[in-house]
């Protein structure tokens, strides 16, 4: 990404807000804990009567069989419902910013594929099992699915204001929608970050071990998103040499592997009881690696797919983004002459340029397509060999199934968008 000096103050103003609340919330945390209250937090009024019992949620009913991607949506729907009535009533919040949060949530946190947040409810179905699970686990496992879905969320509405980018899950970013004042999204970001704390208090406020468990969950893997984030958009100004592909390993696995990949498993296990730490540990080994799998098979995307296919236009070379076909490219096959050119290009040309097309048709020439399709498969060969490892047998003896990894890993392997 070539930033000018006013992305460049966004992206620091983003990463500030963020790490301030990422901090707040952790600090809430703490001393939580250290109160060792389940309820009674010293905040404000609006928590006065938060933590209530599971039992007064009116859940809809889950039909996980049937229509998995259906029932997850309408615990989506109550989520919004539940925070715009609250907003009123305990932030005196008025009629028109209630409007906007509206609209704001349904166009950032729907749209997607939700794979992050319908593993959430796969993994927990898997562990607990099908004959003892009741609807309001289901509900609550989406619940927490949802938590990762807005996350998600607020990250995409700051990196497209940081990447400068145009669309987002087939339609305009969410800062493109708002014309002049397109930084008041930089708000909402953060705003949708707070609602998912907002959320794991109001669905597990009645068991304050349980949400200090997931809210400490939450607020680590928000910090190493954030810190992927910043090896992220340091590569601004960087220079191409600096962009390794061991700094490339190092992003995606802090930036991507963590929540999107990890944190799913790692909140499904948590709400079904699992209390091994080595579980965990087994649990991240795993998942860690498919997230690197999963990056770069993004970045193959962001080359290769068209928008259409993707849902978004492809921007990482116009971005000057630390990719894995770029790293790969420029350290390990290009000779000097297409290595100047792409010193003299790569992330200083436009989207849908002659100079972007020619480094499209430079990582073909130099055999990339073929190097990911054998990445890709050693990749799966890989992940589906700790099964009969001790990270395997871990998980096992914990009373987590290698299904829920196998699940996950067929929702990525060769996906098309």
């Amino acid at each position: 990404m070539v930033a000018s000096s006013s992305s460049s103050s966004t992206s620091t103003l983003v990463s500030t807000i963020a790490a301030f609340a990422a901090g707040s919330l952790a600090t809430a945390a703490y001393f939580t804990h250290k109160t060792k209250k389940a309820s009674g937090f010293p905040a404000t009024i609006g928590t006065s009567d938060q933590a209530k019992a599971t039992s007064s949620i009116d859940y809809p009913e889950y039909d996980y069989t049937n229509d998995p991607k259906g029932s997850f949506t309408k615990i989506c729907d109550l989520l919004i419902d539940e925070l715009l009535e609250d907003l009123p009533a305990n932030y005196e919040l008025p009629e028109r910013e209630t409007d906007w949060l509206r609209k704001m949530l349904e166009h950032t946190v729907k749209g997607g594929k939700m794979n992050r947040g319908l593993m959430v409810v796969e993994s927990g179905v898997a562990i607990i099992g099908e004959d003892k699970i009741t609807n309001d686990m289901l509900c609550q496992l989406a619940v927490l699915g949802w938590a990762i879905e807005w996350l998600q969320a607020w990250l995409l509405v700051a990196d497209d204001i940081m990447d400068s980018s145009v669309t987002r899950r087939g339609k305009p970013c969410w800062y493109k929608t708002i014309g002049d004042a397109w930084y008041i999204a930089i708000n909402d970001a953060v705003t949708i970050e707070a609602f998912v704390f907002k959320i794991i208090k109001r669905h597990f406020g009645h068991d304050g071990n349980l949400q200090l468990k997931l809210m400490d969950l939450m607020c680590e893997t928000t910090l190493q998103t954030e810190l992927g984030q910043l090896s992220d958009t340091l590569c601004d100004i960087l220079t191409l040499k600096d962009l390794t592909p061991e700094r490339w390993n190092l992003i995606v696995k802090y930036k991507t592997s963590f929540y999107s990949f990890y944190l799913s498993v790692a909140f499904a296990m948590t709400l079904a009881g699992v209390t091994d730490p080595k579980a965990y540990d087994a649990a991240r080994e795993i998942l860690i690696e498919m997230g690197v799998y999963f990056q770069a098979q993004d970045d193959f995307l962001d080359c290769y797919a068209t928008p259409e296919v993707l849902g978004k236009i492809g921007t990482d070379i116009a971005d000057k983004k630390c990719g894995w076909l770029f790293t790969k490219a420029y350290h390990e096959l290009a000779n000097e002459t297409q290595k100047a050119f792409l010193d003299e290009h790569y992330g200083k040309c436009k989207v849908g340029s002659p100079e972007e097309t020619k480094i499209k048709e430079l990582y073909t020439e130099l055999g990339l397509k073929e190097i990911y399709a054998k990445y890709e498969q050693d990749s799966y060969d890989k992940i589906m060999s700790l099964k009969d490892s001790s990270a395997g047998e871990t998980l096992s003896s914990a009373g987590v199934p290698w299904t829920v990894f196998e699940k996950f890993l067929a929702k990525v392997y060769k996906r098309s968008h």
